[in-house]
């Protein structure tokens, strides 16, 4: 009965229910959208389209928020059980935990981007982008319910009799899985790579706001999707250990925990915000030669690059405050 609980429970079920639903009209407008009809079929599609539109704007805006409220509440459950001491320990207590939560970072991305297709679909007066979004949202509709399966089956079978693992022993070189794969990186190698990768997608999305041309378009929407994952294992090689001050300690979550300010919220806020500008970019550029978004399309471009190289720059200026402003050294 923890309120986090039955928020997350109550939300996933009414998001996963409003896709479907939006999906459902998804395919008659994808079948039969025809905006140069008159037909009363056409009249009602478009309707709906403002309808379904306005809905999923606010169920994908609740997904990007049950992102954090999920890896809240698994720590704050934390002392319930045996062994954790934050979100890491509480996602190990069964088989769901983890899988739930990397379906919600995946479905925090798409439906970021989701929102931007929507929102510069909407810019336009023929809406070009329409059956796009919504075979988008019929690709994204599984993903979402499988996240309501799979966070509802973490819920119901949390058992505060089981002995969890501590992050500690998660995210450490002698533990098993991916968890101990990135602590036991050579530091040296993985910090070369994610300044480079920061300087590469920052210099990159610069060059293409001065040319826009395909080429820089699509290579910086790349480049922005590989940093995103260059930053993820950065943070938890070595990034981390400068915020805990200790030599061992690599858990992604801890930074999330008052003791260390929040600072992990703004980190992964803007990593993930910087994702989401940066691959829309590239998703966006096939739809520069539509006639009806040529004057709407460049600005939207050139905002979202700015973003995520704002956003990437963010990351790396509190990960480096951590590197200056401590008297730990790796």
């Amino acid at each position: 009965m923890h309120p986090g609980i039955i928020a997350l429970s109550l939300g996933s079920l009414v998001v996963a229910f409003l896709v479907l639903y939006g999906s459902a009209h998804g395919i008659r407008i994808v079948r039969h959208w025809d905006l140069r009809s008159g037909s009363e079929l056409q009249l009602g599609l478009e309707r709906q389209t403002y309808l379904i539109s306005t809905v999923m704007s606010y169920a994908f805006s609740f997904q990007l928020f049950s992102l954090f409220l999920f890896i809240f509440t698994a720590d704050k459950v934390s002392c319930l059980f045996v062994g954790a001491m934050c979100a890491a320990g509480t996602l190990h207590v069964n088989g769901y935990g983890y899988p739930a939560l990397s379906l919600k970072i995946i479905n925090f991305i798409f439906g970021g981007i989701w929102l931007i297709l929507n929102f510069t679909d909407n810019r336009a007066i023929d809406y070009p982008l329409i059956k796009k979004k919504y075979l988008f949202l019929l690709a994204l509709a599984p993903l979402i319910v499988a996240e309501t399966i799979f966070q509802g089956a973490y819920f119901l079978k949390l058992d505060a009799h089981v002995i969890t693992s501590c992050c500690g022993s998660l995210f450490s070189p002698e533990g098993k899985g991916v968890g101990a794969i990135l602590p036991a990186l050579p530091v040296a190698p993985v910090r070369a790579v994610f300044f480079a990768s920061i300087l590469c997608t920052s210099a990159s999305g610069i060059f293409f706001i001065r040319k826009q041309t395909a080429a820089t378009g699509y290579l910086f929407s790349f480049l922005s999707a590989v940093t995103f994952v260059v930053c993820i294992i950065a943070l938890i090689s070595f990034i981390s250990l400068y915020f805990y001050e200790l030599p061992t300690h690599h858990c992604p979550f801890c930074i999330l925990q008052g003791e260390y300010s929040y600072v992990g919220y703004p980190l992964y806020l803007s990593l993930l915000g910087a994702a989401v500008a940066g691959i829309s970019t590239g998703l966006l550029m096939p739809a520069r030669s539509t006639p009806s978004l040529k004057n709407i399309l460049p600005p939207i471009l050139r905002s979202l690059t700015l973003t995520a190289i704002s956003l990437y720059l963010i990351f790396t200026l509190i990960s480096l405050w951590a590197m200056t402003f401590t008297d730990f050294r790796l």
